[in-house]
């Protein structure tokens, strides 16, 4: 049975690849961690359900409201109200819920909003994108214009006014981040389907009769994804932290709702009376920011050959 060199060469070309891949992601503990990190919080929401009573959040006890009995932490404050029986490993909030068991139910409720913004922005970012760099002339001009518009308004004012005018809810939320959020991949996909739409196998492609649209999602989006893929995981952080912020400012369907920054809000006016309600939520951001960032590193020096070499 015949071999074929040039199949073998690609084939062994790969492995090599994916070898060095593997041992950059070994050597580089920074990034490792980050992926830990955030396989980690992708795990706990997975099993937020089975961990905390998801109905729990709607609850209120009177009778524990913002007190402490961890042993572990002093806060050397003066008339912090002891939890009793009940061990609560990060005290209670304002309505006598337990806050670990919020911010536990918290985490999903970001990573879902995060993913779904991302993944939706990608979609619309590759469609628009690659549609304008590679017919150009007058749809990749209306395309541009479009997203300038979209550019030209601060993102986080557009979120409020779309918040306050349709409602306060997760999926207005989302949608008023998902309008600010998918322009910056239009942008991104269209420079690089410029550069590689020029290379010689798509003239080829052409030359053999190919369709322009099969030669565009086929091959020339599927090579300019890396940094697309690399965006999409720093962004993962940078939109919860975004939802965050508009929950923090009052922008929530309901003050009850676990969601970090809705969380971090109520401690607030507590902030030396029970500081934990706002030190708790604001370091689980911090992680999950932090982690979806080194993953997102670790990602472009894995997939991107040209920043290997």
């Amino acid at each position: 049975m015949e071999t074929n060199p040039q199949s073998e060469a690609v084939q062994y070309g790969r492995g090599a690849d994916i070898r060095h891949a593997l041992h950059l992601l070994k050597r580089n503990r920074i990034v490792l961690a980050g992926a830990i990190v955030s396989v980690a919080f992708v795990m706990l929401a997975l099993l937020s359900g089975l961990l905390v009573n998801p109905s729990s959040w709607n609850q209120q006890n009177s009778n524990v409201i913002l007190c402490w009995n961890n042993p572990a932490i002093n806060w050397h404050i003066i008339n912090v109200f002891n939890c009793g029986g009940t061990v609560y490993p990060l005290g209670t909030d304002l309505y006598g819920r337990g806050l670990l068991q919020m911010i536990i139910l918290a985490i999903p409720v970001d990573l879902w909003i995060a993913f779904e913004v991302v993944a939706s922005a990608v979609i619309i970012g590759v469609i628009l994108g690659g549609l304008a760099a590679y017919m150009g002339g007058l749809v990749d001009e209306i395309i541009l214009r479009v997203t300038d518009i979209f550019l030209a308004v601060p993102g986080i004012l557009l979120a409020i006014v779309l918040l306050v005018v349709l409602g306060r809810s997760i999926p207005v939320l989302t949608a008023a981040v998902l309008i600010t959020w998918w322009p910056f991949y239009v942008r991104l996909v269209r420079s690089q389907v410029l550069g590689e739409k020029e290379k010689p196998y798509v003239e080829r492609l052409h030359a053999m009769g190919a369709p322009g649209f099969r030669i565009l999602f086929r091959h020339v989006v599927p090579n300019s994804i890396f940094p697309v893929i690399v965006q999409a995981t720093l962004d993962i952080g940078a939109v919860i932290l975004t939802v965050s912020a508009l929950m923090f400012i009052g922008l929530t369907p309901d003050p009850k709702f676990p969601e970090l920054g809705n969380l971090a809000k109520q401690g607030i006016q507590y902030l030396f009376t029970a500081p934990w309600l706002i030190l708790f939520p604001g370091l689980t951001l911090l992680f999950i920011s932090i982690g979806f960032n080194l993953l997102g590193d670790g990602i472009r020096d894995i997939f991107d050959p040209r920043l290997r070499r």
